[in-house]
């Protein structure tokens, strides 16, 4: 039984000489980062395919085991809105290829305007995409949480090429009023999602957006505490992303979430060791 979590991202300044090694060249950042944890969000991908060579240094830094959720990049999915994309879709996938499988799902974020009406268009989309590749489909749109119709509607499409569906769960940011600039700055710019928690396929994947308080972002989880050990138990490959308004301990917090999970389920591997932020010495 393995549950992988992770963060929004590999590298973050205030990790730096705290969690991480510093300084530490850029082609070993995500090495030391492997070592706390076991899955990362591919965003950097949305806002530019990468170099062939920088995909391949991610390869190189990560066993075949670690998985990265590959967002597409938002000229296929927010600018072009999934037409008319099929030539920038096959540069996109002949440049992560070195990933291998740790190309663990292509995500597919769509913009908060993409209905229940281009629903037509999302089915065409993923039905010309090669099999070789798991998706998952991230939605933003209010009708697919509120009408039962239209998350009926786009189960069938995500059901029909195996897809999954990625909650991004928000509710525990938007409990209260926020306390921290970062926080502030989160209830102007992440939406706010209706909490979803049903899985599609054998691998779900969740994203998680806690507060900068430690124990509120543990108690907002317990849900998914629950959830994700069912989803092991029912024999499910789940991926869980942890995230706070300002990320400073979002590694320890994933790893928290693991604990969590192997308190109620301890034949779950146990995450790896990580890497020390200073040297190791003989005295």
């Amino acid at each position: 039984m393995r549950l992988h979590v992770g963060c929004a991202m590999w590298t973050l300044k205030s990790w730096q000489g705290r969690l991480l090694p510093h300084p530490l060249p850029p082609g070993e950042r995500l090495r030391s980062y492997a070592t706390w944890c076991n899955a990362v969000e591919g965003n950097t991908t949305f806002y530019a395919t990468p170099a062939r060579s920088t995909v391949e240094s991610w390869a190189r830094q990560t066993a075949p085991d670690f998985r990265l959720v590959v967002k597409l990049p938002r000229s296929i999915t927010h600018e072009g809105r999934l037409t008319g994309v099929d030539e920038e879709v096959r540069s996109f996938l002949e440049t992560i290829e070195p990933l291998g499988p740790r190309a663990h799902a292509l995500w597919i974020q769509l913009p908060g305007s993409f209905a229940p009406t281009d629903l037509g268009t999302l089915a065409g989309f993923l039905h010309r995409l090669p099999r070789s590749h798991r998706y998952a489909v991230e939605v933003r749109h209010r009708a697919f949480f509120d009408d039962a119709r239209s998350a009926r509607l786009l189960e069938g499409v995500l059901a029909g090429v195996g897809a999954e569906w990625v909650p991004f769960d928000t509710t525990t940011l938007f409990r209260s009023p926020p306390t921290s600039d970062s926080e502030r700055e989160a209830w102007a710019k992440k939406p706010r999602m209706p909490l979803r928690s049903v899985a599609l396929t054998d691998r779900p994947i969740v994203r998680y957006l806690g507060r900068d308080d430690t124990a509120s972002t543990i108690e907002g989880w317990r849900h998914w505490v629950g959830t994700v050990t069912g989803w092991l138990r029912e024999g499910r490959s789940p991926t869980v992303f942890i995230h706070t308004p300002d990320n400073a301990d979002a590694p320890t917090l994933a790893r928290r979430f693991h604990d969590d999970v192997r308190v109620l389920l301890p034949e779950v591997e146990p995450l790896p060791e990580p890497m020390p932020t200073e040297p190791l010495t003989l005295f």
